[in-house]
């Protein structure tokens, strides 16, 4: 069962590498499987005959592969094309592709399987798929609980459209990770040609002038209103948006812990830091703008405020328990409904804008006199290592008018990291959802989508350690995107030694000292493992050495590589 021609005719590779065209795919992020042969020889074809193809990144590990394509699409926003291997790679990508959901990330994920086991006519796929890598129900079976949509393209005719269709899906609200199931014998078929039509942008929802009239009203007449938002500055133009929005009417922004991007400038007066709490009892009205989880716990209802939700799609399919409270939803675009409800912000109450003007200016003062504080106690502490707080004021000082992009993977750290970086523009930060161990591989993502931007993941010591490190840095060099890695090593995985704190204050581990799961300080220097790729490496363990080390860094990433900071820090 072999297929003897000297030259094939082109095959289901040359109408998946068409299909990834007309979809508009800058890039095919692939970790390589013995089932992309076919394409591969079709790139090899269209490389040597000068033929349009998207750029092939071969790429040493599934969660690189999947992480780069996040960190790219967090950026352009348009689906890009992600190949794994059978059904092993898939779940090895699998907590990537699950937090490309959570980012709301569009993608086409692709694997593949067997359907003849060597039993049909045409080429033999390989004894492999016999003995073990095909999975019972097919791999799109196991990638559905954590895709937006999963399917399989059971016939080379309808291969390229079914790639379509995935792509329309993945772009389209709530954006996100779809999966395509190509089986071997598919991609070895031999093609007629056909190709998919190009895919052009969703088109533009828009809420009603009559929605839209009756929730100015509400604002109109509130006194106490707040905005709570987690992803607007991930819609195109929903950052610009949601300030204008909040300055013609003069509402103050709360940004929770878990806001998965920047959303609004944290230096501006209307900027009202991470906390809701407050506001559950005081607020007459609550506007939730791209927020998914607001209340905490869920049951923890608003004493008196309405609550407006202003969200496209605002019943995330793939959150498993979510609770707003809802009084009224506007589910058209969020920029475009801002936009409108920006014009409406006519024959306001001033007395009552005077009010919470003033409640506000005071809540900033108090928030910029703690973050001045803080640093300024942090610069002059005397405890062994250096403080968190003088790790990311550093930074900001040291980023000031760099047009820089800050990923965060860090846990104890992150309020931290947000409070006192205080990144103001759009598309200047991104958190890395999901699982921890993808950070790496995002910040690579995202300078590949600006590599005029310096970039810089900040991370902790035990996120650090899930991150494919050695692939990572591998991509990082083979496809020159210099980031700065600065870790906050406190040599402990904190959280989890704080939950055990907190669930048995006084139990046997308390008492002995006993605290399991939660020791680092076994672990080597965390920069040593890049030298042997020739990058920058620095660690730092005292106040005096952290800027210098910081700014040799930073002229390290200018001048072409990567640099890794380890930082000691305090706590």
């Amino acid at each position: 069962m072999t297929d003897t021609k000297a030259v094939r005719d082109p095959d289901g590779g040359d109408a998946l590498v068409a299909a990834f065209n007309a979809v508009g795919a800058d890039y095919l992020f692939c970790s390589s499987g013995s089932e992309w042969a076919p394409v591969w020889e079709s790139l090899a074809r269209r490389h040597r005959d000068g033929e349009p193809a998207p750029e092939y990144l071969d790429l040493t590990h599934e969660t690189v592969a999947v992480g780069m394509a996040t960190g790219y699409g967090l950026l352009t926003r348009r689906p890009q094309g992600v190949l794994l291997h059978a059904a092993p790679g898939l779940l090895q990508g699998s907590m990537a592709v699950h937090g490309a959901l959570l980012a709301g990330v569009p993608m086409v994920v692709a694997s593949s399987e067997s359907t003849t086991y060597g039993d049909g006519p045409g080429q033999d796929p390989g004894g492999q798929w016999y003995r073990n890598l095909s999975i019972v129900g097919g791999p799109h079976h196991v990638a559905q609980p954590f895709t937006k949509w999963a399917n399989e393209a059971a016939s080379l005719h309808t291969l390229p459209t079914m790639v379509t269709r995935a792509a329309e899906l993945a772009w389209r609200a709530p954006a996100g990770p779809a999966y395509l199931n190509i089986p071997l014998e598919i991609l070895l078929e031999d093609w007629d040609g056909r190709e998919a039509k190009p895919v052009v942008p969703p088109g533009s929802t828009h809420t009603s002038p009559e929605e839209a009239d009756a929730v100015a009203q509400l604002i109109r007449e509130s006194r106490n209103p707040v905005i709570v938002t987690e992803t607007a500055g991930r819609e195109a133009g929903g950052f610009e948006a949601l300030v204008a929005f909040a300055e013609a009417w003069n509402i103050p922004v709360v940004e929770p812990d878990s806001a998965v991007c920047g959303n609004f400038p944290r230096t501006h007066p209307l900027h009202a830091g991470p906390d809701v709490g407050p506001w559950i009892d005081e607020a007459d009205l609550i506007l939730l703008v791209n927020c998914r989880a607001p209340f905490y716990p869920p049951s923890r209802r608003p004493a008196k405020a309405r609550v407006v939700v202003i969200d496209e799609v605002p019943q995330r399919p793939h959150v498993v328990y979510q609770v707003l409270f809802a009084d009224q939803y506007l589910e058209g675009g969020v920029a475009n409904t801002l936009r409108q409800l920006t014009k409406r912000a006519t024959d306001l109450d001033e007395d009552a804008v005077t009010v919470r003007s003033t409640a506000q200016q005071r809540r900033h003062t108090v928030e910029s006199d703690a973050i001045a504080s803080a640093e300024a106690k942090a610069a002059t502490a005397q405890a062994e290592g250096v403080d968190p707080v003088l790790v990311a004021a550093t930074l900001r000082r040291l980023l000031d008018g760099q047009d820089a992009i800050v990923v965060d993977e860090t846990i104890t750290h992150s309020r931290t990291v947000k409070r006192h970086l205080q990144q103001d523009a759009p598309d200047s930060y991104f958190y890395v959802q999901g699982g921890l161990g993808q950070g790496i591989a995002v910040a690579l993502g995202v300078k590949l989508a600006a590599r005029d931007r310096p970039v810089v993941l900040t991370i902790g010591d035990g996120a650090f350690t899930y991150n494919p490190v050695i692939p990572s840095y591998d991509a990082s060099k083979t496809y020159d995107l210099p980031v700065l890695i600065v870790v906050f090593n406190n040599r402990v995985y904190r959280s989890m030694n704080l939950n055990h704190r907190r669930f048995y204050p006084d139990g046997a581990a308390a008492q002995t000292g006993e605290w399991l799961g939660t020791d680092l300080h076994r672990l080597p220097r965390l920069a040593a493992f890049a030298e042997p790729f020739g990058m920058h490496t620095e660690t730092v363990d005292t106040p005096v050495g952290l800027a210098p080390a910081l700014e040799r860094a930073l002229k390290a990433v200018s001048d072409g590589t990567t640099a890794v900071v380890d930082v000691l820090v305090t706590r």
